[in-house]
């Protein structure tokens, strides 16, 4: 762990602390202000549709500015948009904390790259641990963003006003973390140098297909379950500062991992790491089946938080090596666009499912993508198999 991993998994904590802000209050604030009950996760959406619309103009100004570049001006965009959801709950506009929220995926976009940037900052028989351990910065989001909305709550005296304007001064402090990270320079691209392989080259191969659909499904699963969560306990008459202590768990569990899900991958490797991942989400739906007390919400969202901390960590180091570094900004961006678009759609249908059926079909239906990823990590294994043709 350089200078520069460390701020980098500090910069890692301070964009999970808006996360998971987010994801505490703008279903329970989009309730309150939705025309309908069905649209409450319109916010929570608004976050990932912004995420998914802006994967290509982060890669673009990737390229053209460097990690450190385009990592500032997401910050300046998160800085801004929570500006932006603080005025839209004082005027009590719906629309407008939709708008600020679709704004605050450009800065999600640039969140997401990361974990791919961590492997950058250290010699390449490290990436693994470099990887894991930036994403266990993400346990200052676990302690910070759920105490940040349960202290900003009643701030300005409308519900959560307070949190958004937090949310403010958390962008700040990170851009003043990012100014102190070096990261390799941008490599001078010469006319006659090669760009790579096409997209839909790299997007055929077996390792990327099942890379993506771990990290899109895996992602996918946990924010369906963690975006209707909020809503679920609040149907159950459980309160808020229950739910606040859940989804910190849920963040431990995510990010927690992170100190040794590097080694478990260099010791048994890969895929069978990411087919943990999978049990535990299975385990994590069964224990929300069996009831909808706090302790149960509590182990439930811990396992997910587990289960998809070693598939996003392992589904992260698999795609690298799908691609070249020429080709890496292409790639990086098509599977944080699938990544986000399956999210976008959770992120409707939590709410949407929660309101209408029930947190217990919400759990029912997780079951396909969960059986579907792990299909998909079966037929890789398959493939790689010493006795496949």
């Amino acid at each position: 762990m350089n200078r520069h991993l460390l701020l980098l998994a500090i910069a890692q904590g301070l964009f999970l602390t808006n996360n998971v802000t987010f994801i505490a209050i703008n279903g329970l604030v989009g309730l309150s202000l939705a025309p309908q009950a069905w649209m409450a996760t319109l916010p929570v959406m608004g976050y990932v549709v912004g995420g998914a619309l802006s994967t290509g103009l982060v890669a673009k100004s990737q390229q053209r500015f460097g990690r450190k570049g385009s990592f500032q001006l997401g910050l300046l965009v998160a800085l801004l948009s929570a500006a932006l959801g603080a005025f839209a709950v004082l005027a009590q506009s719906f629309w407008l904390l939709v708008t600020a929220t679709v704004v605050a995926g450009y800065y999600s976009a640039n969140g997401q790259l990361y974990r791919f940037a961590a492997a950058e900052l250290c010699k390449p028989d490290y990436r693994e641990k470099a990887v894991s351990l930036v994403m266990a910065g993400g346990l200052i989001g676990a302690i910070i963003g759920p105490n940040l909305a349960i202290q900003t709550k009643s701030m300005f005296g409308l519900p959560f006003a307070g949190a958004y304007v937090a949310l403010i001064g958390v962008a700040a402090l990170s851009m003043a973390v990012m100014s102190r990270i070096e990261f390799p320079p941008v490599p001078v691209v010469k006319v006659d140098d090669g760009q790579g392989r096409p997209l839909r080259v790299i997007m055929r191969q077996p390792v990327f297909v099942i890379a993506t659909l771990a990290a899109a499904l895996g992602y996918g699963v946990m924010n369906l379950l963690m975006a209707a969560t909020p809503l679920a306990m609040q149907v159950c008459g459980l309160p808020f500062e229950d739910t606040a202590w859940v989804l910190q768990w849920h963040v431990i569990g995510m990010f927690a991992p992170g100190f040794f899900t590097g080694h478990l991958i260099k010791r048994f490797g890969v895929l069978p790491i990411m087919g943990v991942g999978v049990v535990l989400n299975a385990a994590c739906i069964a224990i929300a089946l069996s009831g909808t007390d706090v302790h149960q919400f509590l182990l439930a969202l811990f396992l997910l938080g587990v289960g998809w901390n070693f598939l996003f960590t392992g589904s992260t180091t698999l795609s690298m090596q799908a691609y070249t570094a020429a080709e890496k900004n292409r790639a990086q961006a098509a599977i944080n666009f699938c990544v986000f678009t399956t999210m976008a759609f959770t992120s409707f249908a939590s709410g949407a499912l929660v309101t209408s059926q029930g947190w217990a079909w919400l759990n029912w239906g997780s079951l396909l993508p969960v059986a579907m990823t792990g299909a998909g990590l079966l037929w890789l294994a398959k493939q790689r198999s010493p006795s496949a043709p």
